[in-house]
């Protein structure tokens, strides 16, 4: 007996994986500011939802069939009513699982005599082991990527109270101005190559891999003369001169960093589209390991203190990237993605920017929220004190599947909701321990076990929103994203922290108070925008965008 449609397609479903910007949330503790990597960004959660919208054309079609007024992706975008886009789809190619999957409604499930209810329950089973499966890979690769700034400050700290404090505003320097802005166009080939591999079209994920890499690294040159007068334009924001100067110093020593960075994100993202993410743990893990003796010699063999500890952040990421560019070499699973450098990477520079913008954008308006704390924490009374699925829904609406990636947003919002709780609680618990990672004076640690509550409910709603962002990006919605973002910080979360921590006198813990008002705000936006996306809509939108010549000059909803 043949398989029914729906039991077909889900021995097909193909499940994907990223993560979100991978980036720190730091929050005001006694000496410093004490980096927390955003598990509730890179785990479960957000390792469905950072949903790019690959839209991929059916093995069997016939890509002649693009070609032309009568092509079947102009009869896609053009037609107006549902029975023409249904016929516009049966048009593509033979009739396929998937093809069964997207078109047959729920009525027409019964009519076949199937238990919908029953293959629904068991959809939802498949979702969430195939979300845990990659759960645990994600997880531990970006916490182990995002640790090696954790292991650097932590050396720091037990320098003393200045050092702390100059580090970690150098970190949330080079956050804004640097790491959150090459991330965020990194993120970019989350849509394109997550696109492309939907598509079919694998050799594209190596002509986007080499693009990103050439413009990140041009952006890195001038980032990094903005980071070598960064002692400078600290003391114009008021910060105090010894820290602007041990920032100043610190973060000069981070340039080697900058530039591996990028070529770093890049390599992650192009194997995450590609649900190769078990690779990028183990480099990240020996990355890691490695990174705690090198950050030893550096601080106190060679004697170089904290400008040590900025050092051996480049020759982390320089490990991890070079570990990684020999897999892509030499690995048989990106055989058909890596086919050798182009000249094509020369090509549609400023198509790409079109997206890698907007990309950037939807990042670092978030990102830079965050790091402002640190650096507005300088001008509280005591400085040294406060201051110191993507991949899963895009394939899915890329196969033209809109069912299995409203399935996957829900599984994935439900097991990121029971991430953030159970993160939530094991921050409480070791709220009176974790300062000590940092430093030995007794008043920061105080300080992280007072702080520890708040930033415990704030991870629940950062959680969410991470997930809700991913939704985003996968659909291509990054100017929304960047306009929510924009509303939600600026609007609402700056405002709201300054009030707090300045004219209520709450410090840092009014700081924070003012990022959860914009966690809140962008989350329920984010949230309204996803219960009204038509995911039919978005397939055929994805699909059109993939086989375009060039990227769409309007990515919006």
């Amino acid at each position: 007996m043949a398989p029914s449609p729906q039991e077909a397609a889900r021995r097909r479903l193909r499940l994907g994986s990223a993560c979100d910007d991978g980036g720190f949330s730091f929050f005001l503790s006694g000496a410093g500011a004490v980096p927390l990597p955003r598990l509730f960004v890179v785990t479960i959660c957000g390792s469905a939802l950072d949903c790019n919208t690959s839209i991929i054309l059916k093995p069997q079609a016939q890509l002649d069939s693009l070609i032309g007024e009568n092509s079947v992706t102009t009869r896609l975008v053009q037609s107006s009513s549902g029975a023409e886009q249904e016929e516009a789809w049966r048009s593509m190619a033979p009739p396929s699982m998937e093809d069964a999957l997207l078109l047959v409604g729920n009525g027409e499930k019964k009519s076949q005599g199937g238990d919908g209810e029953g293959d629904d329950n068991k959809l939802v089973v498949t979702e969430v082991k195939k979300q845990l499966y990659l759960a645990g890979p994600l997880i531990a690769g970006w916490l182990l990527q995002n640790v090696v700034q954790m292991i650097s400050v932590m050396f720091v700290g037990h320098l003393g109270e200045l050092e702390l404090s100059s580090a970690s505003i150098a970190t949330s320097f080079a956050g804004v101005t640097g790491f959150s802005l090459l991330a965020g166009m990194a993120s970019s080939l989350d849509t394109l190559c997550g696109q492309a591999y939907g598509a079919k079209q694998h050799h594209l994920l190596g002509v986007y891999k080499q693009r990103a890499m050439l413009v990140l690294g041009l952006v890195s040159v001038a980032v990094a003369v903005v980071w070598a007068y960064t002692g400078e334009l600290l003391l114009l924001f008021g910060q105090d001169p010894e820290i602007a100067a041990g920032a100043g110093s610190f973060i000069r020593w981070m340039i080697p960093a900058l530039f591996v960075y990028g070529p770093l994100q890049c390599h992650v993202r192009f194997l995450q589209t590609q649900n190769v993410v078990l690779p990028v743990m183990l480099s990240s893990g020996a990355t890691a390991a490695c990174h705690l003796p090198v950050c030893w010699l550096l601080v106190y063999g060679v004697g170089l203190g904290a400008k040590g500890a900025a050092l051996a952040n480049g020759v982390a990421y320089l490990a991890n990237v070079a570990v990684l560019a020999v897999y892509v070499r030499v690995s048989p699973a990106c055989r058909s993605t890596w086919t050798g450098f182009s000249s094509e990477a020369f090509r549609d520079v400023v198509g790409f920017l079109r997206l890698a913008v907007p990309s950037a954008l939807m990042v670092c308006l978030e990102w830079w929220s965050f790091e402002l704390l640190v650096l507005l924490s300088g001008l509280l009374p005591n400085p040294k004190l406060e201051a110191s699925v993507f991949t899963r829904v895009s394939n899915e609406l890329g196969a033209g599947r809109p069912d299995a990636a409203r399935l996957a947003t829900r599984v994935v919002m439900v097991l990121g909701l029971v991430v953030a709780v159970a993160v939530g609680l094991i921050m409480i618990f070791v709220r009176h321990v974790w300062g000590y990672a940092y430093s030995n004076e007794e008043e920061v640690v105080q300080y992280t076990a007072k702080m520890m509550p708040i930033l415990a409910v704030s991870f629940l709603f950062d959680d969410l929103q991470c997930l809700l962002s991913g939704v985003a990006r996968g659909c291509g919605w990054q100017k929304i994203g960047a306009i929510v973002n924009l509303g939600a910080y600026y609007l609402v979360g700056i405002p709201a922290a300054l009030c707090f921590a300045f004219v209520y006198h709450l410090g840092g813990m009014g700081l924070w108070l003012g990022i959860m008002c914009a966690l809140v705000v962008q989350m329920l936006l984010l949230l309204a925008i996803t219960l009204c996306t038509n995911w039919e809509k978005e397939a055929l939108k994805a699909k059109e965008r993939v086989f375009s010549s060039t990227l769409p000059a309007d990515m919006t909803i």
